[in-house]
């Protein structure tokens, strides 16, 4: 994979799984006991990649609940993960909608009681998923001015309470990549580098906090990933899949840590993900060929140039792709038609 694909991977993989786990505060949970179901429920749904029954017990909280924004987000977030998941086109109009209403109460909520840490934490998950969406969308002012609303919204969190672990994973998640990003201005006297400090705060989460620990944990497995600790990332992907074996987005993580040691290993899972795929979801084709490329590349690694080209020519082969994803994926076509060239020069 190249590293302009690491890069789109863990910065979007990463937020989304950053606002999508973030329920619980430490050992304790939201104080109403239908909420606290349907979210961990509704949660494990998405994770499990069952949209439909989220989408169900979402619109349950929406419904029984309509004073807490909490529906709304996990609606919209469930709408994300989904379209995401697929390569298919947002719903935007049902998202962003979704979300400004979800701040709107928010805002109602805290003026009503800005002492009350549940409000802020809605707060910052409406504007973290604000953020995120334009950021896949590539609005990149607006996602990165939305995202450091988000992570204010954390601070003051910490404020009320320095044991709200889950607001470490998010400026933990942050602290990394904001440094990471940033690092070649090291030199300037104001440059600071909070890289270690974002991964020890990300490992106190995971100590400390309860099921979001798994969000901890999806954060680490790319920062390791981008700091070549590959072993590291996956010893901690295999921690996640423990307890969802099916996740996509887990494995992803772990196949994109095993082609650096591995590439037969990478392979398996990559042939795993792209095996899980509901057959014709959409016809856009665009996982596939996404998929089946890494796999050929992985295969050339190994000297097998054999499979290398028979992925070549599955992808090539595929007809009536449609005319916006053709557009979306013709640098990767471009680079599967120079791959099959140099593999059939070679024999």
């Amino acid at each position: 994979m190249q590293e302009t694909e690491l890069l789109v991977r863990s910065n979007l993989g990463l937020l989304l799984f950053f606002f999508l786990f973030h329920t619980e505060v430490y050992s304790q949970v939201y104080p109403d006991e239908r909420v606290d179901y349907l979210l961990k429920t509704g949660i494990s749904h998405i994770v499990n990649q069952d949209y439909k029954s989220a989408e169900e017990l979402f619109n349950s909280l929406n419904k029984e609940f309509p004073k807490l924004p909490l529906g709304k987000i996990y609606l919209a977030a469930n709408r994300i993960a989904e379209a995401y998941d697929y390569a298919e086109d947002f719903d935007e109009e049902f998202i962003l909608n979704s979300l400004e209403e979800a701040k709107e109460e928010s805002e109602e909520l805290i003026d009503s009681d800005n002492e009350n840490i549940w409000y802020h934490y809605f707060f910052a998950l409406a504007e973290g998923y604000t953020a995120y969406f334009h950021a896949i969308n590539e609005s990149w002012f607006t996602a990165l001015s939305t995202g450091i609303n988000a992570i204010s919204e954390f601070d003051k969190i910490l404020a009320l309470d320095e044991k709200f672990y889950e607001a470490y994973i998010a400026i933990g998640t942050f602290d990394y990549w904001k440094s990471r990003k940033m690092e070649f201005m090291d030199w300037l006297p104001f440059g600071n580098d909070s890289r270690k400090i974002g991964i020890d705060r990300l490992k106190v989460a995971i100590d400390s906090s309860n099921y979001n620990s798994y969000l901890a944990i999806n954060s680490l497995i790319w920062i390791y990933i981008d700091q070549k600790r590959f072993e590291d990332a996956i010893k901690v992907s295999a921690k996640a899949l423990n307890e969802f074996p099916e996740s996509r987005t887990f494995k992803w993580g772990k196949a994109r840590a095993y082609e650096e040691i591995d590439p037969s290993k990478a392979i398996v899972l990559y042939v795993e993900i792209l095996n899980s795929y509901p057959v014709l979801k959409n016809g856009n084709y665009k996982n596939e060929i996404t998929l089946k490329h890494i796999i050929a590349q992985q295969y050339v690694k190994l000297g097998d140039k054999k499979n290398a080209l028979k992925y070549c020519n599955d992808i090539l082969s595929i007809k009536n792709i449609p005319e916006k994803t053709a557009d979306e994926i013709a640098e990767r076509l471009e680079r599967v038609k120079s791959l099959k060239k140099e593999l059939t020069e070679e024999n």
